[in-house]
């Protein structure tokens, strides 16, 4: 019996992690539809200005598609 305790021990950390992965995942891809908002709310309310003071925040949009993509719980190495 104690080996199917571990057994279920492991697994429930197992799913917990994934969780977690998948959450933060999420969390991170929102961060980036925020910024997505702030970004068009500045090309509204600069119009034509829009390229120069929006900048900052069009980077920072760029950096985060980059790298905040909702990723699953398996990594596939190709």
């Amino acid at each position: 019996m104690p080996l199917d305790e571990a057994r279920l021990a492991e697994y429930k950390a197992r799913l917990a992690e994934r969780e977690h992965i998948i959450r933060e995942s999420w969390v991170r891809n929102m961060e980036a539809k925020l910024v997505r908002d702030q970004l068009d709310r500045c090309y509204q309310t600069e119009g034509v200005n829009h390229l120069e003071s929006c900048k900052d925040i069009r980077e920072r949009y760029i950096d985060m598609l980059r790298d905040n993509r909702v990723k699953g719980y398996k990594n596939i190495d190709l």
